[in-house]
C-alpha cells in the first residue's frame, strides 16, 4: 500500500536525520509551560535566538499570566519590541493571560481545544506545548516543516492544516516531535530555502528533489 510505502521512506528519513542531529531539540528557552507559550507566540516571523535574547528580560518584568494581565499595553510592546509585530504581538500575550485567568485559573491548558481558543494560539503553538510540556504528541509544521515536507514528497499541500494531517498519518505519533525539530535543524544547517546543499544531505537519495536536481 502507498501509505506503508510513505510510512518506510518517512521513518527512514527519520532515523537518517537523528543520527545527523543527535542532540537535535527545541531551541526555544523556558522553565515552565507559560514560558514557552509566551515565547512560542513571539517566535512568529521571528528567530528562535532573537526571542531567547529576549525572554529573560520579559519574565523578569512579566514573570505570570497575572502580571501580563494588569500590565499597561505599552510596557508589554516595549520590552518585545525587537520581535518585531509587536502591537500584535502585545495584544495576544495579553489576551491570552487574561484569558488563562478568566478559564484556566492561570494555568495552560493541556489539550488542543483549549489552548487554539486562548488569542494567538494556533495549532502550530498548541502542538509546541502539548508536545513539550504534556508529553501528548503534537506535530508542528513550521516554515522548515512545511517546505522541506513538500521536497522530500512527504506531502502536496501549502496549507500547514493539511500538511500536518497528511504527515501524522504516515509518521507514528512517537515520531512527532521529534520530525519537526529535525526538519528545523537540518533546514538551517543543509536544506536551506535559498541554497539546498544537496550535494551535502545526508537524506538526498530518499529525497525526490535532490535525485531530480542532480
Amino acid at each position: 500500500m502507498p501509505a506503508t510505502s510513505d510510512t518506510d521512506r518517512a521513518l527512514r528519513i527519520v532515523a537518517t536525520l537523528e543520527e545527523t542531529y543527535p542532540s537535535a531539540k527545541i531551541a526555544l528557552a523556558y522553565g515552565s509551560p507559560f514560558e514557552l507559550l509566551v515565547a512560542t507566540i513571539l517566535s512568529a516571523q521571528c528567530t528562535d535566538e532573537r526571542v531567547n535574547k529576549v525572554t529573560p528580560g520579559l519574565f523578569a518584568q512579566f514573570p505570570d499570566p497575572t502580571t501580563f494581565a494588569d500590565a499597561p499595553i505599552e510596557d508589554i510592546e516595549q520590552a518585545i519590541f525587537s520581535t518585531g509585530f509587536y502591537r500584535n504581538k502585545a495584544k495576544n500575550l495579553q489576551g491570552m493571560s487574561r484569558a488563562l485567568l478568566e478559564k484556566h485559573e492561570g494555568t495552560v491548558p493541556a489539550t488542543m481545544e483549549a489552548l487554539v481558543a486562548l488569542p494567538g494560539v494556533g495549532r502550530k503553538t498548541a502542538n509546541v506545548i502539548l508536545g513539550h510540556c504534556f508529553d501528548v504528541p503534537g506535530l508542528v509544521v513550521d516554515t522548515h516543516v512545511k517546505r522541506i515536507s513538500n521536497l522530500l514528497g512527504l506531502v502536496d499541500a501549502k496549507n500547514p492544516d493539511i500538511i500536518e494531517r497528511e504527515l501524522r498519518e504516515i509518521l507514528p505519533p512517537e515520531k512527532w516531535v521529534r520530525f519537526s525539530h529535525l526538519l528545523a535543524h537540518h533546514g538551517r544547517a543543509i536544506c536551506i530555502a535559498r541554497r539546498p546543499q544537496c550535494t551535502d544531505c545526508p537524506i538526498a537519495p530518499l529525497c525526490p528533489s535532490a535525485l531530480t536536481d542532480s
